[in-house]
């Protein structure tokens, strides 16, 4: 995996060109707008890529920034959200674009947990609660790229205890491979002190190519019976809900927005001001299992997502409003990207019944996620 230079940016600015009717839109890119330093750190951008996809990562929060693939035609297209440069991700409305999510993904109730009979408190950054690790959490970390080669990205975090409320000194190190049509995420972590840790990733997608229209179209299978209701906070109310019957049934493929207009009668759609919730995902076996399957019916274009966690987090994009400007020049905008967030349940340290997520000293935290891309003919 090589920095990408000048010259390599050349080429590429002369081969991704997207056709998009009536006029040519160009990848927009460029190595330099990603080279900073954040408190004394290097950021840069790499590029993975095989014959069928193109992966750029940034070290600013472990980001996706894009990701290419082809439709049906051949045609290659943007299906990631995310900005043209650093500045942009820094001042971003909505901060989680493409990044590793750390210490914990997801909702932790008022921002309050015990272990080991002490209660820990950390910072409040979502109404009540706290969210995706807190607002210094490791999306705004610069990580450490210790390799990198042109199919993956190897990078560490050490996350210092204490950091953000919890306990603990964290290693962290996080593993972005790329082969044939497949991104693979590979996790790993290691503790001094017993401490909760729930990592993902908050890639946004539009299957569409570079933040094109409604995802309300997409189709979508979630591989999932049942899911966990939440109260007005979002947090999980602690039980385990059969999807039968609701708008939550995605065991077969339906459109993302085929019952969103029963909002106002579905407390639970109601609540996450449409999908914001966590699927149990069913397992078919040990290890890794299909959990979702996303298509875009006018590009063909295809997302298969296998995980070895027990849940993933379906947000159908109910909070965006255009504020943020993404780096074709599209705002993003309300419903216009979804993310699938593999995972541990949310507010799991608060909720005995749910699986653990706390890690031990002497244990090693591992999970992988896969992220597959095809066309749909």
């Amino acid at each position: 995996m090589m920095k990408i230079n000048k010259t390599v940016f050349v080429a590429l600015l002369l081969s991704f060109v997207f056709c998009e009717q009536p006029k040519k839109q160009v990848f927009v890119l460029n190595a330099s707008d990603f080279r900073t330093e954040i408190k004394g750190k290097k950021t840069d951008i790499y590029l993975l890529k095989s014959d069928k996809i193109q992966v750029y990562i940034t070290n600013y929060g472990g980001r996706i920034v894009s990701l290419l693939t082809p439709d049906n035609y051949g045609e290659m297209g943007d299906v990631v959200l995310g900005f043209k440069n650093i500045a942009d991700y820094k001042k971003a409305k909505t901060p989680y674009h493409g990044c590793l999510i750390g210490r914990y993904g997801n909702r932790i109730a008022k921002g309050k947990f015990e272990l080991d009979g002490k209660t820990y408190v950390l910072p409040i950054n979502n109404n009540e609660n706290h969210l995706h690790g807190g607002p210094d959490g490791f999306h705004n970390k610069v990580w450490e790229v210790v390799s990198s080669n042109q199919n993956s990205v190897v990078m560490t975090y050490f996350s210092e205890d204490g950091e953000m409320g919890y306990p603990g000194n964290l290693k962290v190190r996080v593993t972005y491979s790329v082969n044939d049509d497949e991104l693979s995420i590979t996790y790993q972590a290691s503790t001094d002190k017993a401490t909760p840790v729930n990592l993902t990733n908050h890639a946004f997608f539009n299957l569409a190519g570079q933040a094109k229209g409604s995802i309300n179209d997409h189709l979508l299978m979630i591989n999932a019976s049942h899911f966990t209701p939440v109260d007005k906070g979002l947090i999980p109310l602690g039980e385990i809900r059969s999807v039968e019957g609701s708008p939550f049934d995605f065991r077969k493929l339906k459109t993302i927005g085929q019952d969103l207009n029963k909002q106002p009668t579905d407390i639970q759609l109601t609540r996450g001001g449409g999908y914001d919730h966590n699927f149990v995902l069913n397992k078919e076996s040990e290890g890794m299992n299909l959990a979702a399957r996303v298509v875009e019916p006018k590009s063909g274009r295809q997302l298969e997502i296998f995980t070895e966690e027990p849940g993933i987090q379906f947000y159908g994009g109910n909070f965006m409003d255009g504020s943020d400007v993404g780096k074709y020049g599209t705002k993003f905008e309300y419903r216009a990207s979804f993310a699938l967030e593999t995972q541990h349940f949310p507010d799991s340290p608060n909720q005995p019944a749910f699986p653990s997520t706390i890690l031990n000293p002497g244990e090693t935290y591992r999970t992988k996620s896969i992220y597959k891309f095809s066309t749909a003919k």
